[in-house]
């Protein structure tokens, strides 16, 4: 199973804030939600959640989120197979305002295969293709992307005294970076860090992807090849390619400076290991 479909009718179900809930992916990026998909469903996790929008608000896509886990009802008997009410924790990191819906129409349009007026509870189950169709109409009328959670938020800081590195669009795509990490793996290309060794389960498949090439120098035909047009990069290695220069730097000058540096690559470095080393090459100049 790739994707579901969760229905949600504000006038049966409003348990949340969904005002507060749309302000809160907007800023973070991020709000975990149980929901109940009823009984004899077996859904995986990180499969694709769809919010569908009922009821007087009018129906239509409304959200979009990652299935975490699957569990039973809190206080079911699990003697009771296909009998037992079930939930899944859902990451929802996109989300649309009431109101702003994308309609019944242009989703049958696009996606003909959901039956999107037949669908009244939660757990229905949407084969590749028509995810594929769905997720294709979602990047064009949902919600832009969110904050980078790597970069200080807008206002923190004195105009000037923060370097931002410049993401295209190409590596904001969701597509695209599947592509590239499926290839290239979730691992630095630059230091080799990774953030699932790091982090466990809540780094896994989290990596900056940086387009090699800069957009300005792309001509009107481009097309993207997200296996020799980008590379992963950790946050920390793909703002050092862009810093103060024009032209970013290649993932090989990026590791020719770490060796430089006399790190490994990957390598976390405390206080007093740089200051030693900073002491180590005075010493050596003052040979």
């Amino acid at each position: 199973m790739t994707a579901i479909i969760l229905g949600w009718n504000p006038a049966r179900w409003n348990d949340w804030n969904y005002a507060a809930v749309v302000e809160r992916v907007a800023a973070t990026g991020l709000y975990l939600e149980p929901w109940s998909v009823g009984r004899h469903k077996d859904i995986a996790a990180g499969a694709d959640a769809w919010l569908l929008l009922q009821g007087r608000h009018g129906r239509g896509l409304i959200g979009h989120g990652v299935v975490l886990s699957q569990q039973p009802e809190p206080g079911a008997h699990h003697s009771e197979p296909g009998k037992t009410t079930m939930y899944v924790t859902v990451a929802f990191d996109a989300l649309l305002p009431l109101g702003e819906q994308i309609p019944v129409d242009v989703l049958q349009e696009e996606a003909p295969g959901v039956p999107w007026d037949g669908v009244y509870g939660s757990g229905l189950a949407v084969g590749p293709s028509e995810e594929a169709n769905i997720r294709a109409l979602w990047s064009e009328f949902g919600p832009p992307p969110g904050p980078d959670p790597t970069e200080p938020v807008p206002g923190t800081y004195p105009e000037g005294a923060v370097s931002r590195v410049e993401v295209n669009r190409y590596e904001r795509s969701p597509e695209a970076r599947q592509a590239c990490i499926a290839y290239h793996g979730s691992n630095c290309a630059a230091c080799g860090f990774s953030f699932e060794v790091s982090y466990g389960e809540v780094g896994r498949d989290f990596i900056h992807v940086h387009h090699v090439v800069p957009v300005s120098q792309l001509g009107g035909g481009y097309q993207l090849d997200p296996i020799t047009d980008l590379v992963p990069l950790c946050a920390n290695c793909h703002a050092m390619a862009h810093q103060g220069v024009s032209t970013p730097r290649t993932v090989a000058e990026l590791r020719r400076i770490i060796a430089g540096a006399g790190f490994l690559a990957g390598a976390t470095v405390s206080p007093e290991e740089l200051e030693a080393e900073r002491e180590a090459r005075r010493m050596l100049e003052q040979q």
